[in-house]
């Protein structure tokens, strides 16, 4: 069985800024692949050649064994894969349930159910069932994480992009996060999680990668790949024979 996400020698540069020299990346169903690397390493721009928002300068990006070439952001969400942005991003004057209903309507490939009462669901799940009403620029910030997440959740993606979603939070706040993406992870979402706070990660994913100049250094177990010298070196700052 191909998997859900492939990535085949991807890469992308900025002028002399190399962020992905021929990626090669295998994602099974269900799994949760967590990503780090020091800030300007090419993340985010990783999730944007994957979704369509940024187009490769050369290479594959292949889902369920299908190449996206040139497939549209908004066409590749129906496919079902959906993102979260570092930054939430919501329609700060509708209220919290329109906004799941918008990601819904436009971004979910099958609109045969009921919608509203799919999104109500959601935001169950993601403890906003209280908040529904509201205007959704008048959140915190743990809420518009939890609707930034809500929202993807909308579009029902088999493949599920998180870009540093516990940024900015307590570590109360973290905790319930982490508790609402194992959740997200357990009802059989593949996930690519994307986070600067590494605990968070160990507590979910089954993977980490570690990309670092345009390429990906590290690649196994967290635990493992985080006490590797050269990670603790390149992305945590502690010398290598430390």
């Amino acid at each position: 069985m191909a998997p859900i996400l492939q990535l085949d020698s991807i890469s992308k540069r900025f002028g002399a800024v190399v962020v992905a020299d021929g990626l090669d990346l295998s994602v099974p169903q269900g799994q949760a692949l967590g990503v780090i690397g020091p800030n300007g390493a090419g993340k985010t721009s990783l999730f944007g050649m994957i979704t369509g928002t940024l187009p490769q300068d050369g290479g594959r990006v292949l889902f369920r064994g299908d190449d996206l070439s040139g497939l549209s952001p908004a066409a590749r969400c129906r496919r079902g894969i959906a993102r979260s942005f570092q930054v939430p991003q919501p329609f700060g004057g509708m209220s919290v349930f329109e906004n799941l209903l918008v990601a819904a309507e436009f971004g979910c490939a099958d609109r045969s159910g009921n919608l509203g009462a799919d999104c109500a669901d959601i935001l169950e799940r993601c403890g906003l069932a209280d908040q529904a009403n509201r205007p959704a620029g008048s959140l915190t910030l743990l809420q518009r994480k939890r609707l930034e997440l809500a929202r993807a959740l909308a579009t029902q993606p088999q493949l599920l992009l998180l870009d540093e979603v516990a940024g900015g939070l307590t570590e109360e706040e973290c905790h319930a996060l982490v508790g609402l993406v194992r959740d997200v992870k357990e009802s059989g979402v593949t996930i690519v999680w994307i986070e600067h706070i590494v605990h968070a990660l160990v507590a979910v994913v089954d993977r980490l990668v570690v990309l670092h100049g345009g390429a990906f250094i590290a690649d196994g177990d967290p635990r493992e790949v985080i006490r590797r010298p050269e990670v603790m070196e390149i992305y945590m700052g502690i010398p290598a024979d430390a």
